[in-house]
């Protein structure tokens, strides 16, 4: 009654099936190590949220590169802005997808050493890109900051390019070393996003918080994947019976069965 099972037709939907079982079970599995590495992402970035703030010099040093495990740490300064060599940093977005600038003030500490302060969005706001935008002064003389530790931004990293010829004190990306050779001071390695004391008018406007990965949404797609892979040796197992049967009641009837595989 299964024979037909060895026609070109049948072979070839159960190679099909064969293939796509393993396919469907490995999909299953990139898709849960996905859920794994989020999941991990996001219990780091937790961790580093609710830890004590610490003085930024117990984590980074000139050279430093910042750790995932740094990362996002609070950290405290205490110093002066230097806003003689404040850049912008171009093509930066606000919790609304606005694009505008990130302005960049380095921070003198008490010992002369020198850590680079994102102190938020600013809007794209001047007569032109080439033109540098009016950006709010930060408070005058000696104060302490807090902010997130912040790794080094490059091209590989972020995905975005570090033009070269851009107008004076806009830069692409902010990268500690880069801003060393430009200040020609011992600059901390990274830098921090600000998040106090909140500037006088809201403007520049504070960095959120970052934001947490979807990792549930993997987990359901593992599943998904799975259950796909069973499904395919049932729908099998479903196509050959409902095979088997129209063959027996074409043969009862003196007539020949049908040589494709019956729609599901």
């Amino acid at each position: 009654m299964y024979r037909f099972l060895l026609s070109r037709q049948w072979v070839i939907l159960t190679l099909i099936a064969l293939l796509l079982i393993p396919t469907m079970i490995r999909l299953g599995i990139w898709q849960m190590h996905r859920y794994e590495e989020r999941t991990a992402r996001n219990q780091l970035v937790s961790d580093a949220l609710a830890a004590e703030p610490v003085p930024v010099e117990s984590l980074t040093s000139p050279g430093h590169t910042v750790t995932t495990h740094e990362r996002y740490r609070t950290v405290t300064a205490k110093g002066h802005f230097d806003t003689g060599d404040e850049v912008v940093v171009r093509r930066r977005t606000n919790s609304d997808d606005e694009v505008g600038y990130h302005v960049l003030t380095p921070f003198v500490l008490d010992d002369g050493k020198v850590l680079l302060v994102n102190r938020g969005w600013i809007p794209a706001d001047a007569p032109s890109q080439t033109t540098f935008p009016k950006v709010p002064a930060p408070p005058r003389g000696e104060l302490t900051v807090e902010g997130r530790l912040m790794p080094d931004e490059t091209t590989a990293s972020s995905g975005i390019k570090d033009l070269k010829g851009l107008p004076d004190r806009q830069i692409m990306l902010i990268n500690s070393a880069q801003e060393a050779r430009r200040l020609g001071a011992e600059v901390l390695g990274g830098y921090i996003a600000q998040t106090a004391p909140e500037p006088k008018g809201g403007s520049p406007e504070l960095l959120g918080d970052p934001g947490k990965e979807d990792a549930a949404l993997n987990f359901a797609y593992a599943i998904q994947w799975w259950l796909f892979s069973a499904a395919v040796p049932v729908g099998w197992a479903v196509l050959a019976r409902r095979e088997a049967r129209e063959r027996a009641r074409a043969a009862s009837r003196g007539k020949p069965a049908e040589a494709e595989p019956a729609a599901v």
